[in-house]
């Protein structure tokens, strides 16, 4: 399986159609040894039912990002208008984490076209699409593909974006074609510019350990893992199924149809498989009944199967309470805490890859600009993103822990109100609240006293000159004798 390959296996899985993924697994080498690639016996129907657990994970972790993101805070207008027009904070960053998560890269191209805009355009490609050409290690090229129908026929371009150049190839049945051939591509140029700039920016989640120079989803090593649990839920939901309370009547007692009196149909569909027919006794002491059985359904073992395999699909990615999966069965509070700690790890990965990448497409979109306009290239500026706290203690459990330190003694009313309120209120009102905590605990400010500096060094005068009287008068009584 090459990357493409497994870039369409992870867009099944983040799907999350149970059809697409028979379909899959049923043309692998190794389909008979999947739960969604072995094929049922005619004779032995079992419906299987995916969890969607892929598409969850990933939705959770960009809800866990992108709720708390307020933006850059960069002042330039231009950037400004690119960002608004493209919706570069909200759709298109949402777009840009869920392919980065479940394909692994991709990258964002910088485009001008005055028939839509004047100012930059941006698009975003998913790694399924993008080629990453490396030379010693370093990348020097992105190769952005995309097919395009003209006259009933299927053509590849290849937008070719390095350093300081955009070049463009028309293939079919690679073999290269005039751009002119398809009549949407005739208006492509070959751009060249300054070659410290590359207009596309790419990004990458992880580096994939089988595909070298290539990101990794975080789905990879978990194939097996959402497969066993798919098969769980549906071995869960047969026997569930299979478990159905059952009477068993004697034909006699069977309704008949009130026109032909003929008995009613049974048995023809499982979900409605309400009574079986019994033949009667012969005996004379027959005592015709109805007889109801039900199959016991082993749920505590498919429960603790399910929780098993969860636990596999989740490790190093997220924590079940995050996605709002209640194991208090078998987790105490304590370990449900510790488990959350693995959400906060995938955040803080997501955030630090978005800190390194956001600054990029911001200075490069400011630096083509410049070379439209034929201007000198500035340098990098400096750009910081604004990322709220997650997983904050709640408000009650914050009051609770800054009354002990102010019963403990080592926080001020001033301190109380500010770990409490923070920046969710302004300077003005956390001083009001000061003052009506202070009046009402009978806390009053008194100012010290004022010194008079004069009034002191006046009488200090008056000492010296005392003492200076003294003296002399002390040498004169001893020249007088």
């Amino acid at each position: 399986m090459d990357f493409q390959a497994n870039c369409i296996r992870n867009k099944i899985w983040y799907r999350g159609d149970s059809r697409e993924l028979t379909e899959f697994y049923g043309q692998l080498n190794y389909a008979e040894d999947t739960f969604w690639g072995a094929v049922q016996t005619a004779d032995i129907r079992m419906k299987k039912s995916h969890s969607g657990l892929p598409k969850l994970i990933v939705k959770t972790i960009i809800n866990t990002v992108m709720t708390d993101y307020s933006g850059d805070d960069v002042e330039d207008e231009y950037w400004k208008e690119v960002k608004k027009e493209n919706e570069f904070d909200t759709k298109m960053l949402k777009s840009i984490l869920a392919d980065l998560l479940h394909i692994g890269d991709g990258a964002i191209k910088i485009n001008y076209d005055a028939d839509i805009s004047d100012k930059a355009i941006l698009e975003w490609v998913d790694g399924s699409k993008v080629d990453f050409i490396y030379k010693r290690g370093r990348l020097i090229e992105l190769v952005f593909k995309s097919y395009h129908e003209e006259n009933n026929t299927t053509y590849l371009l290849e937008e070719h974006y390095g350093f300081g150049y955009i070049t463009y190839r028309l293939l079919k049945d690679d073999k290269e074609v005039k751009l002119s051939t398809v009549k949407a591509l005739a208006k492509l140029k070959n751009v060249t510019f300054d070659e410290s700039v590359m207009w596309a920016v790419p990004i990458m989640l992880n580096e994939s350990a089988k595909y070298k120079g290539r990101g990794e989803s975080i789905f990879e090593g978990k194939y097996d893992s959402f497969d066993s649990l798919d098969e769980i839920i549906s071995q869960w939901l047969e026997a569930v199924r299979a478990g159905r309370a059952i009477k068993y009547i004697p034909e006699s007692m069977i309704p008949r149809d009130p026109e032909n009196g003929e008995l009613l149909a049974y048995g023809s569909n499982p979900f409605d498989n309400k009574f079986i027919k019994s033949d009667a006794g012969m005996s004379e002491d027959n005592q015709e009944k109805i007889e109801i059985q039900q199959a016991e359904i082993p749920t505590e073992n498919y429960l603790q199967s399910y929780i098993t395999f969860l636990d596999l699909c989740l490790q190093g990615i997220i924590s079940p309470s995050t996605l709002g999966i209640d194991n208090k069965k078998l987790d105490n509070a304590e370990a449900q805490r510790e488990k959350e700690k693995t959400t906060l790890y995938t955040r803080g990965l997501v955030i630090s890859i978005l800190s390194e990448f956001i600054p990029k497409v911001i200075n490069t979109v400011l630096k083509s600009r410049a070379q439209m306009e034929k201007k000198i290239l500035t340098e990098d500026i400096e750009i910081s993103l604004k990322f709220g706290e997650y997983a904050n203690p709640s408000f009650e459990a914050q009051v609770e822990t800054v009354s002990k330190g102010k019963q403990g003694g080592i926080m001020s009313i001033e301190a109380s109100v500010e770990e409490l309120y923070g920046d969710s209120k302004n300077e003005g009102w956390k001083a009001e609240e000061v003052a009506r905590l202070k009046a009402e605990q009978g806390i009053v400010d008194i100012e010290e006293p004022a010194v008079n500096f004069d009034l002191e060094m006046e009488e200090d005068e008056d000492e010296v000159k005392l003492k200076e009287s003294k003296e002399e008068t002390e040498e004169q009584e001893k020249v007088n004798e």
